[in-house]
Parts: structure tokens; C-alpha cells; sequence
């Protein structure tokens, strides 16, 4: 009987390693189907899965109540299992060349705790390489099992958009791979009891990790030049959105909008590539290009808002300013790498230390990451400007009396940042307003 039929019949398990946006929805996915063990070092977060509560918000409450995922802490559980699935953050130093100490923590830790015939496989993002030349090693050497001949190595890349309540990991055909036709058949086989869409069986290890690195940055280098678009338009008065609008009626025209790209994958994969390609010689043009333009929009956007504060005679020190949602991206609360930070830093600057608002945020994560204070909504008043830099569904909602309730009522323009252009501009009129967006 085979690795396949052994996990279908729950003679063997899976064990997920790593339970945050990535790993979660996939250990309770599988458990559906076949016995999981999910494992991740946070204490903490594993006393709330068993809690039934979900801090990812991905699965939800409801799902992890009723699933039968075995959660723990401790790593002795992975020798329990016979296929491991790693899903760890891979994050970037402040230089932003690659940091792979999630990962190679991870690799360690199911090397001690590997047994013969296991099959492991690999989800986190990297460049093209890394599983074989990272990670095998390392598990080698804990293990003292050879890789080959006592267990086996595959990737399948996460394509999980977290937030999105559509394309979800059963709705997204999933990248496969194995060091072998026997693995890859294995690792396929095993994926296909969970996605619907399907499987795209990679013909090496290097492909899919190559496959996946650049899907997110071909992302960034579109979203780059819609940004760029942004900034010329706006020299010239013209309005970025009406322009895609109108060149989005041709049917080959793609539909990228310009915005703030943080998050672990967008705003992080595209180094990954072009450390890889330093390795070889070939120093990235395009590529660099986009995440230099990307990086700087935070600031430009800070900068905007300031100008708009002098256009209109209000004192820029000291001002008074709410920025509404601080995540990385809209119906998340996950802050991790956010660029609304850098929008904070560059109006701190400026002498303008703004209240920050998200109904959907982690504040505990913001908190400790960023030292940064979520404050209530009933607290934003009498304000000289507003920024609205995420587009969580509760805000899209907001009539213009609304967010007009937010400022002081003695100014007699209120000047407000759409930066993702959540509202119609003719709804907000000067002299009333000085409204601008992205």
C-alpha cells in the first residue's frame, strides 16, 4: 500500500507546520478528508485554535470548532506523521536580501522529528533553489536520514490571497512538484483531495518555486506602473482613475490600479528573484525599478496629504489627522509589512503623529510590531485631514456626511485622501472639499 492510499484509508497522517493565513486553511481543508496534526511554536495561537478561534478570521470560528485538526506545540508530533507540508513566512532583512530563518528553523525541527518514507513538501515562497540546496541539507543533517533513499522532497507553492473569499485554496489549481516521478506522483495525488481546480504537475523542483516567484512580481511591476501612472496624471490635473477607466474599455487593457503593495508576498517575493538572479551575475532593471516606485508610495502619499493642509491654510505641525485602516491590504487584519506604516513615518516628520483606526486589524500585532495604538472610531473628531487608506467593506459604505462628521466644523474645506478612490469624486465637491486619490 502506498504513501496515498495510506493517508485515505487514516493509516497514516499529514502534519502542517506553520498555522497562520497559509497553513490554517490548508490543515483544515485536509482534515476533512484524512488525519492532520497541525503544529505551530506559538503557544498562544494553538490554545485559540483549540478554543475554536480562528485569528486569521480565514476558516473562521465555526470551521475550526468543527474541525478535527490535532493542534499542538510541540514538534515530537511531527514523528506521527508521514507527509509534512511546511508553511512558513519568508520574510527580508531591512537590506531586503532574503531572510530564511523561519524556514530553516522549520527544516531543523522536522529533520529531529523525521521517520523513514516521509514525504515532505514545501509551500513557503522562495527563489528558485532553496528547497534543494536550503532546506534538504539541514534536514539531512538533523535526521541523519538521506534524502532520496530514506524520505523524499517536493514543493507546491501557496497561492492562498488572504481576505479573499473567492479564490480559495480549493478554487486555485495548485503547482506540484517532487525530486522524483514517484514523489511528484504522490505529492499530486495527495493535493487533489482538496483542490477542485486541480493540479499543475511541475517538471522540477526549481520550476514550481521559479513558477511562484514571479507570479507576485509581475504583480508588483504592474501595480508599479499604474503608480507611476499615478504620480505623471497628477501633474498634469488629470484624475488616474477616469484614465483607467476609459483605457479599460479595450478588452486586452489590464485591469491593475495604483496603491500602497505591502503584505509577505507582493511587496517581498520580487527581492527574492533578483538576489537569485545577483547570484548568477544579472542584476534586475525592470524589476528593482517597480519596487523602487512601490517602496516610495507611502511617502509620496503623506506628502500629498501635507500640501493639501498648506493649499487649504491649516497648520501642518501638530495637525490632526485620522488615517482609517492600517492592514496591508482591505478585509484582513493582518499588518505584517503594511505600507500605511510608512505613510505614519513620513507624517511623524512632519510633526503630525496621526490616529489610526481599523475595525479589522490585529491590534495586538500592530502593537507589537509597528508601537503603534489602535484608536476607536467614535474618537475621530474635529480632525484637519483624513486619510482613507484601506478599503474594508465597512467603509465603503460611508455616505460624504459621514466621514464630513469627522472634521473640525470651523474649516471651511475638509480635505480628505481617497487613496484606493473608494468614493465618487462628485460626491465630494470644493469648496466643501479638497478631495484627491491615487
Amino acid at each position: 500500500m502506498d504513501l496515498y492510499e495510506r493517508l485515505v484509508k487514516k493509516e497514516a497522517k499529514l502534519a502542517l507546520v506553520g498555522l497562520g493565513y497559509v497553513g490554517m486553511p490548508i490543515a483544515v481543508a485536509f482534515a476533512r478528508k484524512i488525519n492532520v496534526i497541525g503544529f505551530d511554536f506559538n503557544e498562544s495561537k494553538i490554545e485559540k485554535y483549540k478554543q475554536g478561534i480562528d485569528p486569521t478570521n480565514e476558516v473562521g470560528d465555526e470551521a475550526v470548532k468543527a474541525s478535527t485538526v490535532e493542534f499542538t506545540s510541540d514538534p515530537k508530533s511531527l514523528k506521527e506523521a508521514s507527509f509534512i507540508i511546511v508553511a512558513v513566512p519568508t520574510p527580508v532583512n531591512d537590506d531586503h536580501t532574503p531572510d530564511l530563518t523561519p524556514l530553516e528553523g522549520a527544516s531543523k525541527f522536522v529533520g529531529e522529528n523525521l521517520k523513514k518514507g516521509t514525504v515532505v513538501v514545501f509551500e513557503s515562497t522562495v527563489y528558485p533553489g532553496v528547497t534543494e540546496e536550503t532546506c534538504k541539507p539541514i534536514i539531512e543533517k538533523y535526521s541523519g536520514l538521506k534524502c532520496g533513499v530514506d524520505w523524499k522532497i517536493g514543493y507546491s507553492p501557496e497561492r492562498i490571497n488572504p481576505g479573499d473569499k473567492v479564490h480559495r485554496l480549493n478554487t486555485i489549481k495548485k503547482i506540484v512538484s517532487g525530486m522524483d516521478a514517484e514523489t511528484l506522483d504522490t505529492v499530486a495525488r495527495v493535493y487533489e483531495l482538496v483542490v477542485d481546480a486541480g493540479v499543475h504537475r511541475a517538471s522540477s523542483i526549481q520550476v514550481a518555486e521559479a513558477a511562484k516567484v514571479i507570479e507576485n512580481s509581475q504583480r508588483d511591476i504592474n501595480i508599479a506602473f499604474m503608480n507611476e501612472l499615478s504620480i505623471i496624471f497628477h501633474r498634469m490635473g488629470i484624475d488616474t482613475k477616469e484614465v483607467l477607466e476609459a483605457a479599460g474599455t479595450k478588452w486586452n487593457f489590464l485591469n491593475f490600479r495604483p496603491g500602497l503593495v505591502g503584505g509577505h508576498c507582493i511587496g517581498i517575493d520580487p527581492y527574492y528573484l533578483t538576489y537569485r538572479a545577483e547570484q548568477f551575475g544579472y542584476h534586475s532593471q525592470i524589476i528593482l525599478s517597480g519596487r523602487r516606485i512601490n517602496d516610495d508610495m507611502g511617502k509620496y502619499c503623506a506628502e500629498q496629504l501635507v500640501k493639501l493642509l498648506i493649499r487649504n491654510d491649516l497648520p501642518v505641525r501638530r495637525a490632526r489627522v485620522a488615517i482609517l485602516g492600517f492592514t496591508f491590504k482591505e478585509n484582513c487584519p493582518d499588518t505584517r509589512n503594511t505600507k500605511v506604516m510608512d505613510i505614519v513615518k513620513e507624517l511623524r516628520e512632519y510633526g503630525i503623529e496621526p490616529m489610526i483606526v481599523d475595525p479589522e486589524g490585529d491590534a495586538a500585532e500592530a502593537q507589537k510590531l509597528y508601537g503603534v495604538t489602535f484608536h476607536d472610531l467614535s474618537e475621530v473628531k474635529d480632525m484637519d485631514g483624513v486619510i482613507m487608506a484601506v478599503k474594508h467593506k465597512e467603509f465603503e459604505s460611508w455616505t460624504p456626511d459621514t466621514i464630513a462628521g469627522f472634521y473640525n466644523p470651523a474649516h471651511k474645506t475638509k480635505v480628505f485622501s481617497d487613496l484606493k478612490g473608494i468614493y465618487d469624486r462628485k460626491d465630494f465637491p470644493a469648496p466643501e472639499w479638497d478631495y484627491w486619490r491615487l
